[in-house]
């Protein structure tokens, strides 16, 4: 019987029981921050913090992978007590929480940073460029600004253009625009001129991240299971954007909140509740009930 709460999708419905074998088997569970584990408002639910307290008791790790700076991450692991290395910049990077040491990290290569900054620039869209925990922008009104500043934690560097910083340490690139239209036609514009040598992909309807092309979730879970020492079938991962599905793809079990869209839905196992209905901490009731 599925954990209430959950829900199988069409792509897990056919062989239900298969399902919930690997929930019943997961030794490491991985989520996403904002939009999974964190309210829409940025914050930390009760809900959230005995989820993982609850995870915890039952001997199953846990940490977390953001599209976030590392810096940005600090309170939600310190918070969550967090000791195994988490992901950062969609798994661009990997941090030990214990000494806030970088483990690994993928750099965009120069030549295709600037040709993303280029374009977005032509469309008159706000791009925000991350070097290591450095945030730098060139238009401190843009719309979304204060947001990220409230969701990091710390203020951004305004510069007057991108020419005088290094452009070969970029870590991350933010397009950000109230436009949601605009911006998708851009991310598919951008996975076409890209194409091998960034990627360009939504974690947010507003925002749109280009990586290196092995910053991507899907290979930050597999080197944080590697450095775990689990095995990617007893790994369980928590999301809601289709920046999560390339971790969806390879664990054992995904648990999608609600308000997914209905394709980042049908990459997952299960379906839960919405992240402001708990989603998150009504996943992991589900897969505790399982082993139980």
């Amino acid at each position: 019987m599925t954990p209430a709460g959950l829900k199988l999708t069409h792509r897990s419905h056919d062989d239900p029981d298969r399902a919930l074998n690997a929930l019943s088997k997961i030794e490491l569970v991985i989520t996403d921050c904002d939009g999974t584990l964190l309210y829409t408002d940025k914050t930390l639910g009760s809900p959230a913090k005995e989820a993982v307290r609850k995870l915890s008791a039952a001997g199953v790790r846990f940490t977390v992978a953001s599209s976030r700076p590392g810096k940005g991450m600090r309170s939600i692991v310190e918070t969550l007590g967090v000791t195994t290395p988490f992901a950062a910049f969609n798994g661009g990077k990997l941090v030990d929480p214990t000494g806030w040491r970088t483990m690994n990290a993928h750099w965009l290569a120069r030549e295709a940073a600037e040709t993303a900054l280029e374009s977005l620039a032509r469309d008159g869209i706000d791009a925000w460029v991350f070097i290591d925990d450095a945030w730098y922008i060139t238009n401190p009104g843009g719309d979304y600004v204060s947001l990220e500043r409230r969701t990091v934690g710390y203020d951004a560097v305004v510069v007057k253009s991108f020419d005088g910083i290094d452009l070969g340490s970029v870590e991350k690139i933010v397009a950000s625009t109230k436009d949601a239209a605009l911006l998708a036609r851009k991310e598919a514009e951008l996975q076409g001129t890209l194409k091998g040598r960034a990627i360009a992909m939504r974690s947010q309807s507003y925002y749109l991240d280009i990586t290196h092309p092995l910053a991507n979730k899907g290979e930050g879970i597999r080197e944080l299971a590697q450095l775990a020492g689990v095995a990617l079938e007893k790994v369980a991962v928590l999301g809601d954007m289709q920046n999560d599905v390339a971790m969806f793809d390879v664990a054992g079990v995904s648990i999608v909140m609600g308000q997914a869209s209905a394709q980042v839905q049908e990459s997952a196992t299960f379906v839960s509740s919405t992240n402001d209905e708990d989603g998150f901490a009504m996943g992991v009731s589900g897969l505790l009930a399982v082993r139980e």
